[in-house]
């Protein structure tokens, strides 16, 4: 059987990198590329050493361990011990889920055992066998898309429905602070870029808005002439309120949406903004709220 090592080493960095971004993604990570290939290059070293003399020292589980560190080090830096040992267990569980995904589906699918003149015989197409390799490389890539969406939607499930932010709108070079509630049953998107849509108290919107534009949004249908420096950032958001039919709401795109979250400030890159005429609570709790996907899609500014 000839084993082609470049091809296997190539495979490996490659799952390696997809896996560390998935580990990056469940924790929220900073994405530094550079340092993900860096990871994931010193994990295909495992790879290499297979075919050495120092196979068996390479598949010592002690030694498995070792790298591993190094590869979650590498990736994402050293803190403090605990926030290593959360790296670790995250990429493990990234590795676990996705390589036992593969092999659950492998072997649903796969004829292992045949019955030939009485008797039963067993088929193990083995590493080598081209249609293996195909399935791995067009299965990793869809199981790590399953993997990402599913932990995306345990981290959106997990917001709590009563949560209170505080929320930062630039509109036009001038800052709105206001307090949001993370609302799970608002769903409200563009129906062409799927932009999630934050509901903002109209009366707490007119201290930054400018005029034209305030009347744009207020009159929840697009003017004739909208302000020409908002034209293009304007978007028509259809909704159903309780008890009435399908209606359209008028959303613009502000300069910028910044959420503050576990002590963190987000940014929020694609986000859009409605007005609501009228009180969104009856205690002044919060002053909007904010689209469960503003959260988990929101990027975690760095200190300057």
């Amino acid at each position: 059987m000839v084993v082609y090592l470049d091809v296997i080493w190539l495979l490996n960095v490659c799952f390696d990198a997809l896996l560390l971004w998935l580990t990056a993604l469940m924790l929220k990570r900073p994405i530094v590329w550079w340092r993900l290939l860096a990871g994931a290059l010193i994990g295909s070293l495992l790879v290499i050493l297979l075919f050495t003399p120092f196979s068996a020292i390479a598949q010592h589980p002690l030694i498995k361990v070792a790298v591993s560190v190094l590869i979650v080090w590498a990736a994402f830096g050293f803190k403090r011990p605990r926030y290593l040992l959360e790296n670790m267990l995250a990429f493990y569980f990234a590795t676990f889920a996705v390589g036992g995904g593969m092999l659950a589906i492998h072997y649903f699918f796969a004829h292992q055992l045949s019955i030939r003149k009485g008797m039963l015989l067993m088929h193990h197409p083995g590493a080598g066998d081209p249609v293996s390799w195909l399935f791995v490389v067009i299965g990793f890539p869809v199981l790590w898309l399953f993997s990402r969406r599913r932990v995306e939607a345990i981290r959106e499930k997990k917001l709590r429905f009563e949560h209170i932010i505080e929320v930062k709108i630039v509109w036009d070079g001038r800052p709105l602070m206001l307090r949001g509630l993370i609302d799970s049953g608002n769903q409200l998107v563009d129906p062409l870029t799927k932009t999630p849509v934050m509901v903002v108290e109209q009366e707490k919107a007119k201290a930054v808005l400018p005029e034209e534009l305030l009347g744009c949004l207020s009159a929840h249908i697009m003017l004739a002439s909208p302000p020409e420096q908002w034209v293009h950032r304007l978007r028509l958001i259809p909704y159903r309120a309780v008890g009435s039919g399908p209606q359209m709401m008028a959303a613009v795109k502000p300069d910028s949406i910044m959420l503050r979250y576990e002590n963190e400030w987000l940014e929020v890159a694609q986000g859009l903004v409605a007005l609501s005429a009228d009180p969104l609570s009856a205690d002044g709790e919060y002053d909007c709220i904010v689209h469960p996907k503003m959260v988990q899609a929101g990027r975690k500014l760095t200190a300057s």
